[in-house]
């Protein structure tokens, strides 16, 4: 990184895109823990 680089803040879409997949992957972790649960009652 050089001094006269602007601030290392990643544009607005890719920060949402990241906070997006954030979500998705918390999301398939809940729903594979579930999975999980139920086939193990089944």
């Amino acid at each position: 990184m050089l001094w006269s680089d602007p601030e290392n803040e990643p544009p607005k879409e890719l920060r949402d895109m990241q906070e997006m997949l954030r979500r998705l992957g918390l999301l398939m972790a809940l729903a594979m823990l579930l999975a999980m649960i139920v086939l193990g009652v089944m």
